[in-house]
């Protein structure tokens, strides 16, 4: 007997952003391209929790998007949840400090082990924030809600609060968009969604 096949993996796109615009025009734009509209007439509104959510005729399917520096990166999906995070890279002095408030202690060994802390701290950072944005109650939530594990060079989600979902419900895809640059999308695909087209449109 086979295994089922994986979910289709999210669409998504790395674009230039200019720092200081908002994104949600540039955003727009992309999303509406991708569902065969204009950027003019789709229905995208904020959430009481200003989540972007998109409404009929097009309330199947769920995005996301993140900025950092002059970079953007937007996602999108038919088939459940998804949430995305982009940080530049640069120098964090406190990144140990940070993982002991907000992460968990297993997190903080980890990242306290690894040679390029900045880049491991911001890996965990991403992968974190994305599944929080894609659950819909971003950092608020709690940081230290979820725990990631490295397991063969990539981050995976081994624990997580109850109101999230069983870890092994989520995917988590980590990117790197752009040199300089981390990302991480995440998503929970509904059980027996309809197949979505897979991976990078750009």
């Amino acid at each position: 007997m086979t295994s089922p096949d994986p979910p289709p993996m999210p669409r998504w796109t790395w674009q230039p952003h200019t720092p200081g615009r908002a994104a949600e025009a540039q955003a727009r734009h992309w999303l509406a391209a991708q569902l065969g509209t204009s950027a003019e007439a789709l229905p995208l509104v904020r959430d009481g929790r200003q989540r972007p959510t998109l409404q009929p005729p097009y309330q199947g399917w769920d995005c996301n998007w993140s900025h950092s520096g002059d970079s953007l990166l937007i996602a999108l999906t038919g088939q459940g949840r998804v949430g995305v995070d982009l940080e530049r890279l640069r120098a964090r002095p406190r990144a140990l400090a940070v993982s002991e408030r907000y992460f968990t202690a297993a997190e903080t060994a980890w990242l306290d082990a690894q040679a390029e802390r900045d880049r491991a701290f911001l890996r965990l950072w991403c992968a974190k924030e994305a599944v929080l944005k894609a659950h819909g109650h971003g950092l608020s939530f709690g940081l230290h809600r979820l725990r990631f594990e490295e397991r063969a060079g990539a981050l995976r989600l081994v624990d997580s609060d109850p109101e999230l979902g069983a870890p092994e419900e989520w995917r988590l895809q980590e990117l790197a968009p752009a040199a300089g640059y981390v990302g991480a999308l995440a998503w929970r695909p509904h059980p027996g969604a309809p197949a979505d087209s897979i991976g990078d449109p750009r």
